[in-house]
């Protein structure tokens, strides 16, 4: 029981809920993504804690939200090295206890890019696309990631956190399509295949 009197099932009902409403909204971009949002889906509605408590694995599964910044003039997106990853990745990060997912998006913008989370037309404050991926190295566990898309003028983006990463880089959708998986989030092409699609 909590101090108030509620179960923690209770305490959890409505973070957990607006979780499957997200999910359950997505369209699937192919037969991975449709895997990935059962996964998840069962993951949350099975009340396995959803939320890393103490990094980097604890639970060994968790949620982070990632979100995908598109300079909607150029067309290009940016993409991060990750020191730790040693991959070119998204910006983003853990989801904390109980956060709304949108609000670690707009956190962590400020925070990684130090700009203000402006969500893209295609998307709204919605997710766009839904992975589930084994991390590598020490440590390693499995984020649930929930992409989210936003928009900036690419001049806007003049610092990043410089802890987290080495650079960064814009790139066109075809350039990313270009770039090596073993380079990239190994889901970065399905994405950039999907946003395409939304885009044309």
């Amino acid at each position: 029981m909590t101090s108030t009197g509620r179960s923690l099932t209770e305490h959890d009902h409505q973070p957990r809920a607006r979780l499957l409403e997200l999910v359950g909204a997505m369209e699937p971009w192919d037969d991975l993504e449709r895997t990935h949002l059962e996964t998840a889906t069962q993951w949350i509605a099975g009340g396995s804690p959803v939320y890393r408590v103490r990094k980097p694995d604890v639970p060994a599964m968790h949620l982070v939200s990632y979100f995908v910044v598109l300079d909607g003039t150029s067309g290009r997106l940016l993409l991060v090295a990750h020191r730790k990853a040693g991959l070119w990745l998204p910006t983003g990060g853990h989801v904390e206890l109980e956060e709304d997912p949108w609000a670690a998006v707009v956190r962590e913008c400020r925070e990684e890019l130090g700009i203000q989370a402006r969500a893209s037309q295609i998307t709204g404050e919605l997710p766009f696309f839904l992975t589930v991926t084994e991390t590598r190295g020490q440590g390693a566990h499995t984020d649930v990631s929930l992409w989210y898309l936003l928009n900036a003028d690419a001049d806007t983006v003049t610092s990043y956190d410089q802890d987290e990463f080495d650079a960064i880089r814009w790139l066109s959708a075809e350039q990313v399509l270009e770039e090596s998986d073993e380079l990239l989030d190994p889901h970065m092409h399905r994405f950039t295949r999907k946003l395409q699609h939304a885009r044309a």
